[in-house]
C-alpha cells in the first residue's frame, strides 16, 4: 500500500476517534450533571368513595405523581382518616381537603351542608318525586296547591303557584348517593337545600297544602316569572268574544242612494247635471 494513502488514513481515523470521544465526553456530562426529577407521594381513594360515606383505611392508598404536592392535597393518611365526604370521589383521585368535611364533623348529610344554607325535608311519593329520578344533584321547582286564603277562594277554587325554583336535592330517600345501577327508585323523603327564609316557607307549605316537585335541567339557571293558575281558569274558555255590529246613531244602517248625471250642451257651452233616482228620493 502507498505509504502516503496509508498516512492519510491513520490520521483521518484519529480525527474521527478524537471528534467521537469529544461527544461522548459533553453528552455524558449533561446528563451527569441533570438532576433527577422530583417527585411527591399523596393521598388518593383506593376505591369509589359515596357522597357521605366516612373514610377509613380501606378507601385509601398512596401515589406518586412528579413534582410538588397540589394546593389542597393530603400527604398524610391520619389526616383523612375519619373525614366525611361532601362531594363523590373516584379511584384513583388524590384527595383534597375541600373534599373532606371539618375532623370530628364526621359523615352522612350534615356535612354537606355549606355554611348559611339548611337542609329541608319534604315527603314525597312516586309522583310528586318525579318518577323516582329525583335524586342527589338535581334541580327542581316546588309548586303547590291549595285554596288560597280571602273572598277570591270561593270563586277561584284550587290553585297552583310555584313557591321556589332551582332548589338543589341534597338527598333521596334513606341514601344521599345515587343508585349505582342509575335506575329510577321510589323515595319517601327528599331533602332540598335551602337558605333559612326558604325553609320557612316550604315548612309552611307542606302543613296544608299538596307540594309537587318539577324536575328541570341542571343548566338552565334563569328564574322564570310565572303566574299562579286556578281551577277556573283552565275552564274557562279564553277565546275573544266576537266583536257586535257597527249601528248608526238613526238606527240601521242605509245605503247611499243611487245617481245619475245629465251633461247639456249649449253651443259652445257644456255642463254636466246630476239627479238622484227615485228610489233615493223621500
Amino acid at each position: 500500500m502507498n505509504r502516503r494513502l496509508l498516512t492519510i488514513l491513520l490520521i483521518a481515523f484519529f480525527i474521527a476517534g478524537f471528534c467521537a470521544w469529544l461527544v461522548y465526553r459533553l453528552v455524558g456530562g449533561r446528563i451527569t450533571a441533570s438532576k433527577p426529577m422530583a417527585t411527591t407521594q399523596v393521598v388518593a381513594a383506593a376505591k369509589d368513595i359515596p357522597l357521605g360515606a366516612v373514610l377509613t383505611k380501606a378507601d385509601l392508598t398512596t401515589i406518586t405523581i412528579a413534582g410538588g404536592a397540589p394546593k389542597g392535597t393530603i400527604q398524610k393518611m391520619d389526616e383523612a382518616l375519619g373525614r366525611g365526604a361532601i362531594s363523590e370521589i373516584f379511584q384513583g383521585e388524590p384527595i383534597l381537603e375541600s373534599r373532606l368535611a371539618g375532623i370530628g364533623s364526621g359523615g352522612g348529610l350534615a356535612p354537606t351542608i355549606p355554611q348559611g344554607m339548611r337542609a329541608c325535608a319534604v315527603r314525597v311519593d312516586e309522583v310528586v318525586g318525579v318518577a323516582g329520578f329525583v335524586i342527589p344533584g338535581s334541580r327542581v321547582d316546588v309548586l303547590v296547591s291549595g285554596n288560597p286564603p280571602g273572598p277570591s277562594a270561593s270563586t277561584e277554587g284550587v290553585e297552583t303557584q310555584t313557591l321556589l325554583q332551582n332548589i338543589q336535592v341534597l338527598s333521596a330517600g334513606t341514601d344521599i348517593a345515587k343508585d349505582a345501577e342509575g335506575k329510577p327508585q321510589q323515595v319517601q323523603v327528599v331533602n332540598l337545600l335551602v337558605t333559612p327564609e326558604q325553609a320557612e316557607t316550604l315548612s309552611l307549605a307542606s302543613n296544608s297544602l299538596k307540594i309537587q316537585l318539577v324536575l328541570r335541567n341542571p343548566l338552565d339557571t334563569q328564574m322564570a316569572k310565572v303566574p299562579p293558575t286556578a281551577m277556573n281558569n283552565i275552564f274557562t274558555s279564553t277565546a275573544p268574544a266576537p266583536a257586535p255590529p257597527r249601528r248608526t246613531a238613526g238606527g240601521a244602517h242605509k245605503p247611499a242612494p243611487k245617481t245619475y248625471s245629465i251633461v247639456i250642451s249649449n253651443g259652445t257651452k257644456t255642463t254636466e247635471e246630476k239627479f238622484a233616482t227615485p228610489e233615493g228620493q223621500h
